[in-house]
């Protein structure tokens, strides 16, 4: 005897999820970023480094990490000055750039794991 099943998808609940999983892993590889960067900015009385966010926008779905104490910006363009060692000038850009991997790879578990 033939069995029968009924089959409901529900494609927009699914989406919902997975732009949920899209969300935390955009999140979770902002913050790995930002302590990449942590590591490298430069420190004089650690201001700088309590000024350091990272935050999702969930409509347009982008990530940011940002600095904002007030000189933030030159601290970070500034390349003649001297840090300390193991400090760099380009900061953000540094560690976000060596760490395109591993904020893919966090996006995508969040991704399957929301497929599962």
């Amino acid at each position: 005897m033939a069995q029968q099943f009924r089959l409901r998808f529900e494609g927009a609940r699914a989406a919902q999820g997975l732009r949920g999983a899209e969300a935390r892993g955009l999140l979770l590889g902002a913050e790995h970023v930002l302590g990449i960067a942590n590591d490298k900015v430069p420190l004089d009385e650690g201001f700088l480094q309590s000024t350091g966010t990272a935050s999702v926008d969930e409509g347009d779905m982008t990530a940011m990490v940002s600095y904002d104490g007030p000189y933030a910006v030159r601290q970070h363009e500034e390349l003649r000055w001297r840090h300390a060692p193991g400090r760099e000038a380009k900061y953000l850009e540094n560690a976000l750039n060596g760490s395109r991997a591993e904020v893919q790879a966090l996006i995508a578990a969040q991704l399957r794991r929301a497929l599962r």
